[in-house]
């Protein structure tokens, strides 16, 4: 009756040993620029970066099957995806050259000086005009006469 007993117990602390030494699989799939070993949260925060440096949301990189109702986020099928891997290689370069932040490697914790916003401000198109300035409002003329 211990044999039984025994083998299973070392079947056990093999399976929960093995488990303890094996790489976790990384979350996400096709990151070619990002970090493999992101963490949601960091994800979640470069993504909305994104979306507000840009006014998008996620189907303008990102493949959405229809019939499904899934995101399918590792796709590679939207042009705006593979331009925005160019345009962070591109701010890498800069900060890395010019600030000296990024060390030749993309680190997220550190506080680029040039991002998605630096160029875009909201828009998918950077401005290559400088907008109008406004005009300042006039103030009606001060009331020159004295009252008693």
């Amino acid at each position: 009756m211990q044999k039984p007993l025994f083998v299973t117990l070392a079947l056990a602390a093999a399976s929960l040993l093995s488990m303890a030494f094996t790489k976790d699989d990384p979350i996400y799939k096709n990151l070619k620029v990002l970090p493999k070993n992101i963490t949601k949260q960091q994800m979640d925060s470069v993504m909305h970066h994104y979306s507000l440096s840009l006014g998008v949301r996620c189907n303008y990189c990102h493949v959405r099957n229809d019939s499904t109702k899934t995101w399918n986020f590792a796709a590679d099928d939207n042009k705006h995806k593979l331009a925005a891997r160019e345009m962070m290689r591109m701010t890498d370069k800069i900060n890395d050259k010019y600030f000296d932040m990024t060390s030749g490697k993309r680190d997220l914790n550190t506080r680029l000086m040039v991002t998605c916003y630096t160029c875009h401000h909201g828009a998918t198109e950077p401005a290559t005009i400088p907008p109008v300035p406004e005009r300042p409002q006039q103030r009606p003329p001060a009331d020159t006469t004295k009252r008693n």
